[in-house]
């Protein structure tokens, strides 16, 4: 690295650390020759010729992450550096199988978990001696009509949806399963999950996980689920219904139960009923949580609480779709929908990772509760391409080669010149209700500057 390159790099270091230690993690774990590879073990229709896959996940993270309005404006921009057409990329994009794009998001989920290790990044245990797993289902949102079997569709076309893992006490989405076919239940995933499962796991997850089998599953792997109650799930048996005094949201109540697993064979298991100091958004008065976590490591309130942490990942989704472009509508085809919300989970994995180093050297409590992923988001792509132009791709090859203990090292003194100020959150009040339209009902416009004239007046 000549002394001219050393210097700039340096200079972006210092204003915008966050952007450098992106690219870093980016480098390390995205690296050419590692994401070839993963097509090649992975892939089993398609295969590589001249466009590579680590190509491809290059520029489809350009669109992901609001760099690039679409792919067709995301071509244009590295058009000189791929040997491909237009065509030819969509008919690739359009065939990227779903395996393929879950291994993605395992990588990743893998890597980073040694990064924030090595970097001492993790939060607090959930539940300590426990790996604690958070699983819930995202359905894409409907796409354009722009396929010739839909132009004529009234219905909302849909194009998938999958499974996601997230590992709470790194932020990490862990893997991810997906399902081309929008109208498949998520059941029918349930054999992929278990494939999944190791001893001494929790998993926590809403009520469409909560079946004989997979609760069974789970038994039988020697691991542990905190998972809501499901009115059509079966009980054989119950015992005696105790007190067990107050969580934050509700009274609590419990009882050891019996379910019949798939093989005939009984199971006990507690039972935690939380009797709402407030109904839920869909009127529930009590929500009902059905665990095998020994009462001597988990009492009903822990339950209870561990279980509201199934709400961690609905953020993510929820970030997936403001902060990030996780759900394209002019992607209609199930493999690519499915291959952009996967590089979007590789890309909140890649923001975990620096707010892990962030935690580390500020603290997580101020990091998590008054850092804004939005604004950080906001000056990686105001600075990226500046900093692409004056660096070139020499300066960042030796992070392709760090083991992760060193590039943790590295993001710790990078993170050391962040300016937590400038990704405050901007907390904002209660909501107020909407007030009733009824004035100037009988025109179809009003001119703004004349009623300001006319309050200014009255006041």
């Amino acid at each position: 690295m000549c002394m001219y390159l050393q210097a700039v790099f340096e200079r972006f270091v210092q204003k915008s650390p966050v952007t450098v230690m992106t690219r870093a993690v980016m480098e390390n774990a995205l690296a050419p020759e590692v994401i070839d590879e993963l097509f090649l073990n992975n892939a089993t229709l398609q295969y590589e010729r001249k466009l590579l896959f680590s190509s491809v996940v290059d520029l489809m993270g350009m669109v992901v992450c609001k760099v690039q309005p679409a792919v067709s404006t995301a071509y244009r921009a590295v058009k000189d550096t791929l040997p491909v057409s237009l065509t030819a990329l969509y008919d690739k994009i359009n065939g990227i199988e779903s395996d393929v794009a879950a291994a993605l998001v395992r990588h990743t989920g893998q890597r980073f978990e040694v990064v924030i290790d090595a970097m001492g990044g993790a939060l607090p245990a959930l539940l300590p001696g426990y790996r604690v797993k958070i699983i819930d289902g995202n359905h894409l949102a409907a796409t354009e009509r722009r396929l010739a079997v839909l132009r004529q569709c009234w219905a909302g076309p849909l194009p998938g949806h999958s499974l996601v893992i997230l590992d709470p006490d790194r932020m990490l989405a862990s893997d991810m399963i997906p399902c081309e076919d929008a109208h498949a239940q998520e059941r029918s995933l349930f054999t992929k999950v278990l494939a999944r499962v190791v001893p001494g796991e929790v998993w926590i997850g809403d009520r469409n996980f909560c079946t004989a089998g997979f609760l069974g599953g789970i038994i039988q792997r020697d691991s542990f689920f905190i998972i809501r109650h499901h009115a059509n799930f079966t009980i054989a048996s119950t015992g005696t219904l105790r007190q067990r005094g107050r969580c934050e949201t509700g009274h609590l109540f419990e009882q050891g139960v019996t379910f019949l697993g798939e093989d005939g064979t009984a199971q006990r298991i507690r039972r935690i009923t939380v009797h709402l100091d407030r109904p839920t958004r869909d009127g529930d008065a009590e929500i009902t949580i059905m665990t095998n976590v020994p009462e001597r490591d988990a009492s009903a309130s822990k339950i209870a609480e561990l279980y509201r942490e199934r709400w961690t990942l609905e953020s993510l989704f929820q970030i997936l779709t403001q902060t990030l472009n996780g759900e394209l509508p002019s992607l209609g085809y199930p493999k690519v929908a499915l291959f952009a919300f996967a590089v979007a989970l590789v890309s909140y994995n890649i923001a975990s990772v620096i707010r892990a180093a962030l935690r580390v050297k500020f603290g997580h409590e101020k990091v998590e509760r008054e850092t804004s992923r939005y604004y950080i988001a906001n000056e990686i792509r105001a600075t990226h391409f500046g900093m692409d132009v004056a660096l070139g791709d020499e300066i960042w090859e030796p992070f392709q080669r760090m083991s992760p203990e060193d590039l943790a090292r590295k993001l710790l003194e990078y993170a050391e010149h962040a300016r937590l100020s400038a990704y405050k959150k901007t907390p904002r009040g209660p909501k107020k209700p909407v007030p009733p339209r009824t004035k100037h009902t009988n025109v179809p416009h009003v001119s703004t500057a004349r009623l300001l004239a006319e309050a200014g007046r009255k006041s």
